[in-house]
């Protein structure tokens, strides 16, 4: 399947449609994890699961995902033995599983896709050491100026970049995939913002588990 980042970002993914047998199941996930879900699923011969995806410019308003996902959840349930949600809370202040409990649905666990990726438990051990740590990941690293330089102001206002980012003292990119051309793209990134730059090979970090889980129960 070919995905257009710009898209994923802008419109999200429609349901793939492709699940076969009873226990047909639907994640409903934000753009941003179109390509490592799809992955995971091809890898592991999931053909009874779906994906469709919400538009990962959501994250720039967290106050509207719960409403987002709770539309998308009504609307898919006849179909579906059971959702799971590709979401952590990212940003929405625990409104959102507040809104998962409420729907019944189950969601990835962690504060964001950073510590999900990185591994919750190792990214909570981390503590005060990454408190001034800058993440990204593969997707952000590919829309860096739609997600960071653009909404910022910096395209048009790079003096703000010291206002923004003064207290920060490294970028630390979190890599799904051993790729030299978003290693060197995510320095880049780095440079840009005026931070050291650290690059960390997470694979699929706890998404692996949760949509085992989910697509094997």
């Amino acid at each position: 399947m070919d995905l257009d980042d710009t898209s994923l970002s802008e419109s999200g993914l429609a349901a793939t449609g492709a699940a076969t047998g009873e226990e047909r199941i639907l994640v409903i996930a934000c753009g941003a994890l179109a390509r490592e879900i799809l992955a995971l699923r091809d890898l592991n011969g999931w053909t009874h699961l779906d994906l469709q995806c919400l538009p990962a410019k959501l994250h720039l308003w967290p106050d509207r995902i719960p409403d987002a996902i709770e539309a998308a959840v009504r609307e898919a349930r006849s179909r579906y033995a059971r959702i799971f949600i590709g979401y952590a809370d990212c940003g929405t202040g625990g409104l959102l599983a507040a809104r998962c409990a409420a729907l019944g649905v189950e969601m990835m666990a962690g504060p964001h896709c950073y510590s999900f990726f990185d591994g919750n438990d190792r990214f909570a051990a981390r503590g005060d050491d990454e408190m001034l740590a800058y993440y990204l990941t593969d997707f952000l690293v590919r829309q860096f100026d739609a997600f960071v330089w653009k909404p910022m102001g910096l395209d048009r206002h790079p003096e703000l970049r010291d206002m923004i980012f003064g207290n920060y003292q490294r970028l630390i990119y979190l890599a799904q995939l051993d790729d030299p051309a978003l290693d060197a793209e995510a320095a880049r990134c780095a440079a840009r913002l005026g931070l050291a730059y650290e690059r960390r090979l997470t694979g699929y970090g706890d998404l692996a588990a949760a949509l085992a889980a989910t697509a094997d129960r």
